[in-house]
């Protein structure tokens, strides 16, 4: 008897523990679950399964019954582990032989993703062995010493390396998901999905994950107005004095605030969001590349050329032709 029940969607299995992180849970049925096809049809369908089924404690003051078992991650075209405040983790521990089982079911050309110290799984198995993952920052020094042949970057928010994926922590589970969603779907379906969950469409799995700033004060004004201007006029030309006036500061006041709320200055912010536009409209759209450097305010060709180099490693026509969606 097969677990997933609709075969034209890609299927998603979330391996849970004793021990496991209620949101880190939510984050993948909420994102996964709110993708859908232009004609309204849901894109994935997502089970939740355990080594043993039964009633599995949670980080909080209470347990979820999961019913199905390893079986499910045998069928599934993406298995996800999330983290477990009680098993595993940090370091110096074995897997059970009821998780080794279930991680051996994983088939080989199926998508393997680890949320927060997830990765202590994946790693256990050799599956991190020679690639390039992260963790949790906290976790960084035990677990490069228990895994020194994992590639660690414990600076990053996600990795991928082939079809290997990890993200730092919870929070960073979403920039995953909705990576993952991006790379199936599309932006168009994944920028859907963060609209809904109210979250940003995209961060780069290379943005740092832990930054030391003071949270700005409640009654500061909030560059969000700025921000929103900018992003409906991306093919102009947009200087930091333009910004300041749509908040009515000085450009001095306009810049230290920008930089505490979203942690980085806003021209390196404008330059992030001018690359997502031209990644969407390179994966979307017929337009050639000048037409789609003049419409993210790139002005020319080799313009959005370089930045597209220095943001992916990629040229604009490369990257069209790994992530262009079939119409």
């Amino acid at each position: 008897m097969t677990v997933f029940r609709h075969p034209e969607r890609h299927k998603v299995a979330v391996l849970v523990r004793h021990g496991m992180l209620v949101m880190e849970l939510g984050i993948v049925h909420r994102l996964f679950g709110q993708a859908k096809s232009a004609d309204g049809e849901r894109l994935y369908e997502v089970v939740t399964c355990t080594p043993e089924p039964g009633d599995i404690r949670t980080d909080s003051d209470f347990t979820i019954p999961v019913a199905q078992g390893p079986e499910a991650v045998a069928e599934a075209d993406t298995v996800i582990v999330p983290a477990s405040s009680l098993e595993y983790e940090p370091t110096g521990r074995q897997l059970t032989p009821q998780l080794k089982h279930a991680m051996s079911l994983v088939c080989p050309d199926s998508r393997i993703a680890s949320i927060c110290t997830g990765a202590y799984v994946l790693a256990a198995m050799g599956l991190l062995d020679g690639r390039r993952a992260t963790t949790h920052w906290r976790s960084a020094c035990e677990f490069q010493l228990e895994y020194p042949r994992v590639q660690l970057d414990p600076d990053v928010l996600y990795t991928e390396d082939g079809n290997v994926f990890t993200s730092a922590g919870v929070a960073s589970g979403i920039d995953l998901c909705l990576h993952m969603i991006r790379r199936d779907f599309g932006a168009t379906v994944a920028n859907e999905v963060a609209r809904g969950t109210v979250v940003s469409p995209h961060r780069e799995g290379g943005q740092a994950q832990f930054i030391r700033r003071p949270v700005p004060e409640p009654r500061s004004s909030s560059t969000a107005a700025a921000r929103a201007w900018a992003l409906e006029h991306l093919d102009q030309p947009i200087t930091l004095r333009d910004l300041a006036v749509r908040e009515s500061m000085s450009t001095r006041t306009f810049t230290r605030r920008f930089r505490d709320e979203v942690g980085m200055s806003a021209l390196q912010w404008l330059t992030q969001q001018r690359v997502e536009r031209a990644r969407q409209l390179l994966e979307e759209s017929e337009l050639p590349v000048d037409r789609v450097a003049a419409a993210c305010g790139f002005g020319t060709a080799a313009s959005l050329r370089q930045h597209l180099q220095a943001a992916l490693g990629v040229s604009p026509s490369a990257y069209r032709t790994t992530f262009r969606r079939p119409a």
